[in-house]
């Protein structure tokens, strides 16, 4: 834009210029010519009451000395003596005493000026005025330089407002664009000085208002979500009291155990929520510096969907690469990935249906596949849209997953598997593969 700017202030100043300083050289060119041309004319003229009163050549030759040298000022007397120094062509000089006609011209010499003067019993006297070539220019250079220099001063005095002018409008939007990719990137804090000209200044100002405004959702958000999670409790000590009720039976126990999970899960939902985001240091899209091993938290929470695998009478297959699978991805989150992904077979298959879950590595990524052996999904797209849900629930699980495996730098896929149902497989990038 800075460039940009230059250019059109340099080329707009150029064209103005230019059609001023070439009609102007031209007329500095031609007053300089009339000036001392008209001169000459006027010594011619001065010789005609001199030519009437005599025209012996030794009075003629002194009054042409008075008015000028010999060889700018020359006279043809009626005899044809000449005085002076001739520099019009002979048939020029015939013609002005045969027709008697004042005659101005050009020759390769400069320019020469006749005037015939009419005497006394027909006699012609004819008065030739001499001006030089280089006195018919002289100034004219001069004042083109100055021309020229004045010309060029304002041209590059334009530019350089121009320039000044378009290097705080790219400043501006060059701040504006940073603070916005700073803000994309999860910096809430950031804000911009508005600068520049009006409809900048005016853009600064609704970015602000726009942040402070993001900063402000956001906060009844999770103030929303901290009050939802809050809610859950009430039901939770409900189960706790049921499993009481219950003894210390297994299924009581088991009971207990996830009640305890869930209330743990809620506490940290709740810390989470009420964090402020500045103080929280990540922004979105952030990654934990610690990695996680995969194999290690599917292991964990496979153990976990085990138990009620066993009661429904499902056969929990499962395989793992002897490899490390460190991942740059927070535990808890892969956690609830999976409880998603196996979560979501229990929910939409009937009792009874095999599932299968194998963790895999390449060279770049880990891959963690569910399979199971049930209906499968009909339309793969619609189960990836935030809110649709193909089975009747909230639609949120595997939105969670794809958004979950595009920040480990991974994708999710959903085809149909090898047991004939649904397969759904994640990859999330290896530690290795970004270091």
């Amino acid at each position: 834009m800075r460039r940009a700017l230059a250019g059109i202030a340099l080329a707009a100043t150029l064209m103005v210029a230019l059609s001023f300083l070439i009609p102007l050289a031209l007329l500095v060119r031609e007053q300089a010519r009339d000036r001392v041309t008209t001169a000459a004319e006027q010594r011619a003229a001065a010789l005609s009451p001199v030519l009437a009163l005599t025209t012996r050549a030794e009075d003629v030759k002194q009054a042409v000395s008075g008015l000028s040298s010999p060889d700018r000022l020359a006279v043809r007397l009626p005899e044809g003596e000449l005085v002076g120094t001739l520099h019009a062509p002979p048939e020029a000089l015939e013609r002005a005493v045969r027709n008697r006609e004042t005659l101005a011209m050009d020759t390769a010499e400069g320019w020469v000026y006749l005037q015939p003067v009419v005497l006394a019993e027909d006699r012609v006297a004819v008065v030739q005025a001499y001006v030089p070539g280089p006195d018919l220019t002289r100034g004219v250079w001069a004042s083109w330089g100055v021309m020229s220099l004045l010309a060029l001063g304002l041209v590059g005095g334009s530019v350089l407002v121009a320039d000044r002018l378009g290097a705080r409008v790219v400043r501006s939007s060059r701040s504006l664009k940073r603070a916005a990719l700073e803000l994309g990137a999860g910096d809430l804090g950031v804000r911009v000085e508005p600068d520049g000209p009006p409809e900048l200044q005016e853009a600064g100002v609704a970015f602000n208002t726009m942040a402070d405004r993001v900063v402000e959702l956001l906060a009844i958000e999770r103030e929303m979500v901290a009050d939802l999670s809050h809610r859950l409790r009430t039901p939770l000590t409900a189960l706790y009291l049921e499993a009481d009720l219950m003894g210390g039976s297994p299924g009581a126990r088991r009971v207990t155990a996830a009640v305890a999970q869930l209330e743990s899960e809620l506490d940290s939902i709740i810390t989470a929520a009420r964090t402020p985001l500045a103080a929280s240091g990540q922004g979105a899209g952030t990654m934990p510096a610690r990695p996680c091993e995969v194999t290690e938290v599917v292991a964990m929470r496979l153990d976990f969907w085990s138990v009620l695998a066993g009661q429904q009478d499902r056969l929990c297959e499962r395989s793992f690469t002897p490899r490390p699978t460190p991942v740059r991805f927070p535990e808890d989150d892969l956690a609830a990935v999976v409880d998603a992904l196996i979560g979501n077979v229990f929910r939409h298959t009937p009792q009874g249906t095999n599932l299968a879950v194998r963790v895999e590595r390449t060279d770049r990524h880990v891959l963690l596949t569910v399979d199971d052996a049930g209906p499968g999904v009909a339309d793969p797209d619609a189960a990836l849209t935030r809110g649709v849900s193909v089975g009747g629930s909230t639609g949120l699980g595997l939105d969670i997953v794809a958004r979950a495996a595009r920040a480990a730098d991974g994708e999710l896929r959903i085809t149909r598997g090898p047991m004939g149902g649904a397969r759904v497989q994640v990859t999330f990038g290896l530690v290795a593969a970004k270091l």
